[in-house]
């Protein structure tokens, strides 16, 4: 009997033990990927050289300031538009572009321009047949001077009223990067 006894306590020792050690482990965090380097690249249809605004941050947030090249485009054209995003802080340098083509149900671009007579429309998708924005057509109208945005957005809710349009206003989720490009249309 006094066996039994110290066996069940030993039992209900060790299951104790057991039920302590079965913690929920906690979550690992995810950084998200350093962009060092946003390239818009603008083929006009009609033929001719490609136009690249790039934005450029070797060292990351802080630091030195980013350096922004904006562009001139030609009135009343059309433009194939493809974004490169790199991380060349790391070597080699990271593609991070396979990244959002890989995971594109989780990303999406959005742009804003505040030029008359520019649009900007998507021209990818992902599986679900939502926009990504990786490819895209610009077309531009008459003259004019001013700014696109670009913004990059993880785990937008991409089924929120105008964000497979290109609003960005109900999208959600965490802005990856966002680049504010100066552009003359000439």
């Amino acid at each position: 009997m006094k066996s039994n006894f110290l066996f069940i306590a030993l039992l209900i020792t060790a299951s104790l033990f057991f039920t302590a050690c079965e913690k929920d482990d906690p979550e690992p965090i995810v950084e998200p990927e350093l962009i060092t380097t946003l390239k818009y690249n603008l083929t006009p249809v009609s033929g001719g050289t490609t136009i690249t605004l790039n934005f450029q941050d070797l060292d990351g947030d802080g630091g030195n300031a980013p350096t922004i090249t904006g562009g001139t485009l030609a009135a009343n054209e059309i433009y194939t538009g493809t974004i490169e995003l790199l991380n060349e802080a790391e070597s080699p340098v990271e593609n991070i572009t396979e990244e959002i083509e890989e995971e594109d149900e989780e990303h999406q671009f959005f742009f804003q321009s505040n030029i008359s007579n520019l649009a900007i429309a998507y021209t990818d998708e992902d599986a679900d047949g939502n926009p990504v924005g990786l490819n895209s057509t610009l077309t531009t109208g008459a003259a004019a001077a001013g700014s696109i945005t670009i913004i990059l957005r993880h785990e937008p809710n991409k089924s929120a009223s105008g964000v497979s349009d290109g609003d960005v206003t109900n999208a959600g989720g965490e802005t990856d990067i966002e680049v504010t490009f100066s552009v003359d249309v000439q």
